[in-house]
């Protein structure tokens, strides 16, 4: 088994405090800037970054679909981590100056992908599927604090 990444990242015109704050409102912005990837969100515990659990359904493809018990912790500034509870997968947003004002948002996941022939073509191809969904995910973010 290899370990899987995917990365993606965005400038966006809001100061660093203001992006983070939004990523970690589970309860109010989190839920608004999901794609339609995202099904049967659900804060469980929380709400507000640390501490918070969180359940969603991703759906990389009409055929993988993951359910996602997440469990959110800030390890240090800048940084919201996403730990499922039922897989190996790990997520990490991370949130740093970008000049005048902006920000730039970089977020991660890692897991331990499959072996052979399938462990292949995910470790091909989950990276660049699971890219372009954070991708709308972080656009989605940039409206939403952009417009404040």
């Amino acid at each position: 088994m290899a370990q899987v990444e995917a990365t993606t990242e965005r400038i966006i015109s809001a100061d660093p405090a203001t992006v983070f704050d939004a990523l970690a409102d589970y309860e109010n912005v989190r839920s608004k800037i999901l794609p339609v990837h995202f099904s049967e969100y659900e804060v469980r515990e929380g709400g507000d970054g640390e501490g918070t659990l969180v359940h969603w359904k991703l759906q990389a493809t009409s055929k993988r679909i993951r359910d996602c018990l997440l469990e959110v912790t800030e390890p240090s500034d800048g940084r919201l981590v996403e730990k499922d509870r039922n897989s190996s997968m790990v997520t990490t947003w991370t949130v740093t100056p970008a000049g005048d004002g902006a920000s730039r948002a970089v977020v991660s996941t890692v897991w331990n992908g499959a072996g052979g022939i399938g462990g292949f073509f995910e470790r091909t191809f989950a990276p660049k599927g699971l890219g372009r969904i954070y991708d709308a995910v972080l656009a989605n973010l940039a409206a939403e604090v952009e417009k404040k």
